[in-house]
């Protein structure tokens, strides 16, 4: 059961990813390129229906790690406590500049709560990027100091950065160049992401800048990736190790690829919906490639001292894990039918419908 558990959350992050990250990509695509009012009024038609169901899957996989991982949960929520308050206030300004801009029509109130939707946006990816980057580069868990741990194995706590800033220090940083290094790339991911979506869902003139602008981005993000494989190999020696000895894990990393270079013919595509569904492969095959190349582990440790957290000795007990089993069935297949209920109301383009 822990292995189906691990899928499970595993797949619904992915899920969060791909749908709330085009909420990203907007917002930030709405606070850097978006030029007129038009525009900016057509993105956010082109996520308003959605935005605020998507969000449901980031609560969802909290709700799933408490109950199938609760010392995971416990282990990362406190360690992870500064920017998990920065998250949310990031997302209450994201959901507050959508809600409020229009509640009062008077020009400096609106480009205040567009700018805060903006940034928020930003922000959001940035710090998710860098996220995915301290359980890539792993925690001192145990808080060891001079080969003693200071607290129970499965406890720590990162600072905002250290003064070095490197993530092999001792004592660890949420920031460092490598967590940075990630969560630029998630910025320029989610920003193709999000223009792949606004292409989906609108027809206005801005469609056209932003293929140009795909493609420039989709070129600093081969080469950011590029760097990003050969720095973990720094940062995590021989990190790939589960893939070379179980070559059908290789499909994630050939997913990816076919997502990240597919990315250079978005002005050749004649179907709209061909740039999402390639930014999309990207997502899903990079975040699925980390996640294999740290199985078991959900939770690397950076000391010898302590041993990482895998799905194994986080996991709840059996017959938890198998009760709750049917009922996230059930819940998993009222979410899917409501998902299909909305995309087919909201299908098409949205720029005429006015939402919000």
């Amino acid at each position: 059961m822990e292995l189906f558990w691990f899928v499970t959350l595993v797949f619904m992050l992915g899920i969060y990813v791909v749908l709330d990250g085009y909420d990203f990509g907007a917002g930030i695509v709405h606070l850097l390129f978006a030029k007129t009012d038009e525009e900016r009024a057509a993105i956010r038609s082109a996520i308003g229906p959605f935005w605020d169901a998507n969000e449901v899957w980031l609560i969802a996989s909290g709700g799933v790690m408490f109950f199938a991982f609760p010392t995971l949960y416990a282990s990362a929520f406190s360690g992870f406590y500064l920017p998990l308050m920065l998250v949310l206030w990031f997302l209450i300004f994201r959901a507050v500049g959508l809600e409020l801009r229009g509640q009062i029509h008077n020009r400096l109130w609106e480009r205040f709560w567009e700018k805060a939707f903006g940034i928020a946006s930003l922000f959001l990816a940035l710090f998710f990027g860098a996220a995915l980057g301290n359980v890539v580069r792993g925690v001192n868990l145990g808080m060891v100091e001079n080969g003693q741990s200071t607290q129970e194995p499965h406890y720590f706590f990162l600072q905002l950065w250290n003064p070095t800033l490197d993530p092999l220090a001792e004592v660890h940083g949420i920031i460092d160049w490598f967590t940075i290094l990630i969560g630029i790339v998630s910025v320029i991911t989610l920003t193709i992401h999000g223009s792949n979506w606004i292409i989906l869902k609108t027809s206005t003139d801005l469609n056209r800048r932003l293929k140009g602008i795909i493609f420039k981005l989709n070129i600093a993000l081969v080469i950011l990736v590029t760097l990003t494989a050969i720095l973990w190999q720094h940062v995590k020696p021989f990190p790939l190790n589960n893939l070379i000895g179980h070559a059908w894990l290789w499909i994630f990393p050939l997913f990816a690829g076919i997502g990240l270079f597919g990315q250079f013919w978005v002005k050749k595509f004649k179907k709209d919906g061909m740039g999402f569904l390639f930014s999309t492969l990207f997502i899903l095959g990079s975040f699925a490639t980390t996640v294999a190349s740290l199985f078991p582990n959900v939770l690397p440790s950076t000391n010898s001292v302590n041993p990482s957290l895998t799905i194994y000795n986080v996991a709840a007990h059996e017959y938890g894990l198998s009760v709750g089993f049917n009922w996230f069935v059930i819940a998993f297949i009222l979410v899917v039918i409501y998902f299909i209920i909305q995309f087919r109301v909201f299908k098409g383009k949205l720029d005429d419908v006015g939402y919000h």
